[in-house]
């Protein structure tokens, strides 16, 4: 493992951030992640070469402003060359890992990494994240508002339309983000860990990319990847598909049900959510 990659391993927030300088990075895909992916990198000192197989017009103003700043931007078509010599590279939702544009990261060993990952590496707060087939952006946005109603920080973010690389930068260390992972964006995590972790359905979707359903759930599962047993994997146990995933967390598991009262979970009563955790049945909303 190479210096950069220990530190990756190690670091958050601003010693990551600093192990950085001086390094040259590559970002592939400018779409919204891309473009704040690049930003981020730009602001913290690494020499930054971005790429997209689309042409420039067709890109929009964002991408525009990267070259303004003065990051290298390589544009309609396939710019392997972009990731030669980098130290690091980040690859936008939308590129798959067996994209010909990562082909020479991948043979020269060089960690690439997805724009969640880097966004949470480069900020210090805690993070709650929110997954599943259907319902994710209302679930989201929903428990940023209620949580937002305590008085901490709130960032409510990741593939609801804020990346956390956007605000990576500003968000207080003692805030609590509030993100929506796609799988697209699970396939390249390697360090994320939310504090809590929660799986709303399952049921096949983007097989086109993952290829077999098996391969969508597996994807999805790798947002307990790095949880403990100190954190809190919450599962939908009206869900098949998400109850098998159970066996695969390490964290405290938490069952929701709006079909039935449980022993130890949260479920609806006379019309209100409740949690039934520590023996006494709370009303929660």
């Amino acid at each position: 493992m190479s210096t950069l990659e220990e530190a990756d391993v190690a670091t958050r927030g601003r010693i990551y951030l600093a192990g950085l300088k001086g390094r040259r990075a590559a970002v592939v895909g400018l779409a919204r992640s891309g473009v704040a992916a690049a930003r981020l990198l730009h602001a913290v000192g690494p020499g930054v070469i971005a790429t997209d197989t689309k042409p420039l017009d067709a890109l929009g103003r964002d991408v525009r402003e990267l070259q303004a700043l003065g990051v290298g931007v390589l544009v309609g078509g396939m710019h392997p060359e972009a990731v030669q010599g980098a130290d690091l590279v980040v690859v936008s939702p939308g590129v798959p890992l067996d994209s010909p544009q990562l082909e020479p990261a991948r043979v020269a060993g060089v960690p690439i990494l997805g724009e969640l990952e880097l966004g949470w590496r480069a900020m210090e707060a805690d993070t709650l994240a929110i997954t599943g087939t259907n319902g994710k952006t209302t679930t989201t946005t929903l428990t940023g508002a209620l949580l937002g109603e305590q008085g901490r920080p709130i960032l409510i973010a990741g593939n609801i339309g804020t990346p956390l690389a956007a605000r990576a930068l500003d968000f207080p260390a003692d805030g609590l983000a509030v993100c929506e992972v796609s799988s697209f964006q699970l396939e390249t995590i390697e360090t994320f860990h939310p504090r809590v972790a929660v799986v709303l359905n399952l049921t096949p979707d983007h097989l086109d990319r993952h290829g077999s359903f098996e391969a969508y759930v597996a994807a999805k599962a790798r947002v307990f990847l790095n949880q403990t047993a100190a954190d809190c994997a919450l599962l939908n146990a009206d869900d098949e598909a998400t109850r098998a995933l159970a066996g695969r967390t390490r964290a405290t598991v938490v069952w929701f049900s709006r079909r039935r009262a449980l022993d130890h979970g949260i479920f609806v009563r006379d019309g209100w959510i409740v949690a039934k955790l520590n023996g006494a049945v709370e009303q929660v909303c």
